[in-house]
């Protein structure tokens, strides 16, 4: 069993105590810390606990010190002879010699520490290159950063030479699951317990269950059945702590299908996954997620972290046709330049268009309230080419949708429709303002 198993609020407890902690309690606090977990595990409460009025003893506040005692404490002080000259000198050599022999002993220990997280680095690098992900049995040894500071070493990080190794600790990974469940369909369940081999499906149905989904989904099933489908095979990944090319394959093809369904929740759960299986070295569709993903920021317009984003992006990200377009529709977004953005929209690789959606109405907004302050009047059928409208109908609804469809001849016919901008601004204005100026992304990341 690994962290990744364990309930949200435990997470949640363990989280709040390492935040607690500080330099002069943090070896105290993580031996209870660890002590705490393990008795819970072997008691078989870890789902059962009320995690949140569980108190650590070394984190709560020390009582201040008595008068009576700082009283006593000052009598002794001032009751005590002059040292010598002499014995001042033999106490500080003493003092350095003791603060040699610490630092020494410290220097020991720092070197055990490099050495043991240096064969955990190279364990973490060869099953990034595949090693040892998916081997068979659906097990993977990954182990999550919680893991490390909580002090809940999986196996190979407690070896028997490992002279910081608690044996106190569980080995998580030897109740690693590994499921036995053989249908190929089976409906999502939130676990509110520790998960059972015979609820589980094993590595090779989950392929097939793949492999049968996709199927299904070309065959024009249910969005809503599909998704808790998905949400099932990715439970029975994760339980199995089963990370490899296969689980990066899933998550991929249910992120383009939520994107299909317009279900962004349900996409930025993908995507924030496959950032984690990404960044471990798991081969995938690294560069078209990453456009991806800097369109979506540009969705949420923020700016800090784009700009953090795209400065992190390798010379092979950038040279890449979906991640240069996300780029080019970037920089039209920064310099209002939205003749280039709506071409962009119109040739969009990929799915990048199915996320453009989400923000394009607000940019088809501003472009209008350009429009109309460098113009008196605007043909609709203009409105129509500039602003990427399949039709005059979809660009006639779309000004009355927003208030703002007034025409100095309303009867025409839309092929002759003109817009009288200068009554216009004020509307588009007075709609950008109302409906898209604080944009809420349910579920960004």
């Amino acid at each position: 069993m690994s962290s990744e198993t364990w309930p949200p609020p435990l997470k949640e407890w363990v989280a709040k105590c390492l935040g607690q902690m500080t330099d002069t309690n943090r070896a105290e606090a993580q031996a209870e810390l660890r002590q705490v977990i393990a008795d819970a595990f072997t008691a078989k409460t870890l789902w059962t606990t009320d995690w949140a009025g569980v108190q650590l003893q070394c984190l709560l506040p020390k009582p201040p010190p008595t008068l009576s005692g700082l009283n006593g404490l000052k009598r002794k002080m001032n009751d005590s002879p002059t040292s010598s000259k002499k014995a001042k000198k033999a106490a500080h050599q003493q003092q350095r010699a003791a603060a040699a022999a610490h630092d020494l002993n410290d220097q020991a220990a720092l070197n055990r520490r490099a050495a043991r997280f240096q064969r955990e680095h190279e364990l973490e690098r060869q099953k990034s290159r595949g090693q040892q992900y998916g081997n068979g049995n659906g097990a993977s040894n990954g182990s999550g950063l919680l893991n490390r500071i909580s002090g809940v070493q999986p196996s190979y990080a407690m070896d028997v030479d490992d002279p910081e190794g608690d044996p106190n600790v569980p080995h998580w990974d030897k109740y690693t699951i590994v499921g036995t469940n053989q249908e190929i369909f089976k409906d999502y369940l939130r676990l509110t317990s520790e998960p059972k081999p015979e609820m589980i499906r094993p590595y090779h149905v989950l392929q097939k269950t793949l492999t049968a989904l996709k199927t299904r989904w070309k065959e024009k099933a249910s969005y809503n059945w599909i998704r808790n489908q998905f949400k099932s095979l990715r439970q029975d990944l994760t339980v199995q702590r089963i990370k490899n090319e296969f689980t990066a394959q899933v998550y991929e093809i249910h992120a383009r299908i939520a994107l299909e369904s317009e279900d962004m929740v349900e996409y930025n759960q993908c995507q924030a996954s496959l950032k984690t299986l990404y960044d471990l070295g798991i081969p995938g569709k690294l560069e078209e997620f990453t456009a991806y993903r800097i369109l979506m920021l540009l969705h949420g317009r923020n700016k800090s972290e784009l700009n953090l984003y795209v400065g992190q992006l390798t010379p092979r990200q950038k040279a890449d046709g979906a991640v240069k377009h996300a780029l080019q529709v970037q920089r039209a977004l920064a310099l209002g330049n939205y003749h280039a953005l709506f071409d962009l929209y119109l040739n969009a690789p990929n799915m990048g268009a199915y996320i453009m959606d989400h923000f394009i109405e607000r940019e088809r907004l501003r472009a209008l309230m350009i429009m109309s302050k460098a113009y008196r009047t605007l043909a609709l059928s203009h409105i129509q080419q500039e602003l990427a409208f399949d039709s005059l109908t979809e660009a006639r609804e779309f000004l009355a949708t927003h208030r703002s469809a007034v025409f100095t001849k309303p009867n025409d016919a839309d092929k002759d429709k003109i817009l009288d901008c200068k009554a216009a601004a004020p509307l588009l204005l007075a709609a950008y303002e109302e409906k898209i100026r604080k944009v809420q992304i349910k579920g960004a990341i």
